[in-house]
């Protein structure tokens, strides 16, 4: 080698990625020792001399992860965040987390911020539009990126996606609602031309097709103040039960009922999606397909971590499994 040995070169040699490195460099101690070895040896190989002062002047961030979440008002999002912050804390790394609003020029903003501050790698819960100005830099740098609960980059090789068996779930709810005496059972909230309506709709519209019923879809934005108003559009529509797209919709359907002097429950059974803290704390309880976020946030902290101490990119696409919790406001108790 004819040129100075680079940290691209001493990666390759070790078969390892770029940040994997750089953990070795900075005494990380998230790095297997059997990585470590192997790192320092190709160093030794190559001839490699670490400028530890010009490295700090680059960048003060070593060991810094980003969390890009799309919207951290929504408590499902929230415990996503905070999870995957706790086991990268927990791990040695420190976390900087960027809500974007579903804004996809902010969220480019936040990433390119976060690049050009040194992390060492993403997690990105991305907004719809804008793939490019958010995906192309990271492309370019090199930095290992995972996309999470929304699919918004095609390549799936080069950004790993980790989500929640959806499909899965709408199936197992909108069963629930039929075994429990429903027939004219609506789909509630989400916005249509989205991926993830589609998907969280999928079990839902395949079951009532081998049910032999119609199905009934009210789309809309996935908040409280949505549903409340739908409450009226479903008594209208005659629906006797309803599987919500998320959490914040079921629960402002509740309100909406309230309001009109029609329960929740034996009358009009109902079904959230996700299973946030307030499902289990409102009255009546709320039924809901459970996603246990706080583990899956455990689970991509994990999945990240290890991607940077071996070099070994995760798979293209991993779903974790969930399940129904059944509560008051399908099974119709007090």
């Amino acid at each position: 080698m004819n040129r100075r040995p680079t940290i691209i070169d001493v990666a390759a040699k070790a078969g390892v990625s770029k940040s994997t490195v750089s953990l070795v460099l900075q005494d990380s101690p998230a790095v297997r020792d059997e990585t470590r070895v192997a790192v320092r040896r190709a160093m030794e190989d190559l001839g490699y001399v670490y400028n530890r002062s010009a490295a700090n002047l680059r960048s003060s961030n070593a060991g810094l992860i980003g969390l890009v979440i799309n919207d951290l008002r929504n408590p499902f999002f929230t415990e996503f965040a905070t999870s995957a912050q706790m086991a990268f804390s927990a791990a040695g790394f420190a976390t900087v987390i960027a809500n974007t609003d579903e804004d996809p020029a902010l969220q480019a903003q936040v990433i390119g911020s976060m690049i050009e501050h040194g992390v060492s790698a993403l997690v990105i819960s991305p907004t719809y539009g804008g793939e490019a100005a958010s995906f192309g830099p990271l492309a370019r740098a090199g930095i290992p990126a995972m996309q999470v609960l929304r699919r918004v980059a095609e390549d799936t090789a080069a950004f790993p996606f980790a989500s929640l068996d959806y499909a899965r779930g709408g199936r197992l709810a909108t069963e629930h609602l039929i075994a429990q005496g429903a027939r004219r059972v609506a789909f509630l909230g989400g916005l249509p031309d989205r991926p993830i309506t589609r998907e969280r709709m999928a079990g839902y519209l395949a079951v009532m097709a081998e049910a032999g019923l119609a199905p009934l879809t009210l789309p809309g934005r996935p908040s409280r103040a949505f549903g409340r108003g739908a409450a009226a559009e479903l008594i209208a529509a005659g629906a006797d039960a309803a599987l919500c797209f998320n959490d914040l919709v079921a629960l402002g359907t509740m309100a909406g009922f309230a309001e009109l002097g029609r329960p929740v429950g034996a009358g009009f059974r109902l079904v959230g999606f996700d299973d946030i803290e307030e499902c289990a704390q409102v009255w009546p309880q709320l039924s809901s397909v459970r996603c246990t976020i706080d583990r899956f946030g455990r689970d991509v902290a994990a999945t990240l971590l290890d991607w940077l101490e071996t070099g070994q990119r995760p798979p293209a696409e991993t779903r974790a499994p969930v399940e129904l919790v059944a509560r008051a406001s399908s099974l119709g108790l007090p």
